[in-house]
């Protein structure tokens, strides 16, 4: 693709002289006190507190060049308003979801394998950009951060009470759920009024039954989703004989307050969630478990994504500065900082504390079993929440088959392209 120029629609803007002091996003190399400006626009308005104080500390303690980190309400919507103004920031902070794959695909990232800090990321993580990639390309194109962790939730005061044991196989996971029943206490609580929290228990459930690399396996034709989802959906579906009885009927808030005020014994939700958990109730308890979808404890896998990873844009004008502040956000003071503020799980190697709340999953974390969320690789308009949600409430003898079915179906539809691209990509490897 050939290089895009900066601010061609910010031709009148300039000509009024209004890329000055401070502004950024219009390839200014300096600004007027000499300083080399770095903008980072992040996709996480939840996390400014963090980055400002990171900022404040960077430029702090560099005077050659100013770090700037905006974290905007409708980060994406924003930040593809400027791409297509073709109006880009340095650097972006974003998910390692399909965002991702689609501007990596439009080429708008560059290649840092040359950044030092890339060899201190593990390995885990790193893949899983790869795996983001529509077609394998050489190169690395994101500095993995912070990740989350999603299983289940429980309370431990309550656990500990009752005398629960944390399940650590398929079987062993009902016959708790059943047992929690039969003292007269509600297993699981759902928040499935907001359809993006179907996905929760899907993707904690799939990263076990499922090759992580599904989704360019059914684009490449060598299989289909119905080939590998099903025990995905069922196991899913049998969640609900545990929950209350309307689980659409209470959305995300709902079913982190009743959680959070013992209403459930159990969430199947990630580590994103405890922050609001304990909004409303501080003194909480709580401890989380990797959800057993297996009959084999050692086939868990523990599902854990790139919650916020580094992009420096292909047009950045001062690669050698926006390599110094990639560079500050992985030592590890900074990194604190942010594990901290969010709770998160670190990207990086070494030795970092994992947040009490996550202390179960330590083994999964330090060792890398580790897989993605199968949902970062689903088009956002293909709306695979809202088909789950269908799909849960459909009573039918043939609800699963139907299902299916229509995963496929839909999956062709909305992603023809990128189907095309894989198996020409596949043809010609075939060739060489």
């Amino acid at each position: 693709m050939a290089k895009r120029k900066i601010c061609q629609a910010m031709a009148v803007v300039l000509a009024l002289g209004m890329c000055t002091t401070g502004l950024t996003g219009c390839g200014n190399e300096k600004r007027a006190d000499g300083k080399t400006e770095i903008e980072v626009v992040s996709y996480k308005p939840e996390a400014v507190k963090a980055f400002e104080k990171i900022e404040k500390q960077f430029n702090e303690t560099h005077d050659d060049i100013h770090l700037t980190i905006s974290s905007p309400n409708e980060a994406m919507t924003i930040l593809k308003t400027r791409f297509i103004r073709e109006d880009y920031p340095d650097i972006i902070a974003i998910g390692g979801d399909i965002n991702y794959s689609n501007f990596l695909d439009a080429d708008l990232f560059e290649d840092i394998s040359d950044l030092d800090a890339v060899d201190n990321v593990k390995e885990a993580y790193l893949d899983m950009d790869k795996e983001l990639e529509f077609i394998p390309k050489d190169g690395t194109y994101a500095l993995p951060y912070a990740a989350n962790a999603a299983g289940v939730l429980y309370n431990k005061d309550m656990f500990e009470e009752h005398g629960w044991e944390i399940p650590t196989t398929w079987t062993e996971f009902t016959n708790l759920c059943d047992q929690i029943q039969s003292e007269g206490i509600q297993p699981l609580y759902f928040g499935f009024k907001d359809t993006w929290t179907t996905l929760a228990p899907w993707n904690a459930i799939a990263v076990s039954l499922c090759d992580s690399d599904l989704t360019y396996q059914v684009n490449s034709g060598k299989t289909t989703f119905a080939e590998n989802y099903r025990e995905v959906a069922e196991k899913e579906k049998a969640l609900l004989t545990y929950g209350q009885k309307d689980p659409v009927s209470q959305g995300y808030n709902d079913a982190c307050t009743a959680f959070a005020r013992g209403a459930s014994a159990m969430f199947t939700i990630g580590s994103y969630a405890i922050s609001q958990i304990k909004s409303v109730n501080p003194d909480m308890n709580i401890g989380s478990f990797v959800f057993p979808a297996n009959e084999d404890a050692d086939k868990n896998v523990l599902n854990s994504g790139n919650d916020l990873m580094f992009c420096v844009m292909k047009d950045c004008k001062n690669k050698e500065a926006a390599y110094e502040v990639l560079s500050y956000m992985l030592e590890d003071e900074s990194i604190k900082k942010y594990l901290n503020a969010q709770s998160a799980v670190p990207c990086k190697k070494g030795d970092f504390e994992v947040t009490p709340e996550l202390e179960e999953m330590r083994d999964y974390i330090e060792n890398g079993i580790v897989a993605d969320y199968q949902d970062h690789h689903y088009p956002s308009e293909m709306s695979v929440d809202a088909m789950i949600q269908t799909y849960l409430m459909d009573d039918s003898a043939d609800a699963t088959d139907t299902f299916m079915k229509r995963f496929d179906k839909e999956w062709i539809r909305y992603n023809r392209d990128i189907v095309a691209k894989v198996k020409a990509y596949e043809e010609g490897n075939d060739h060489e």
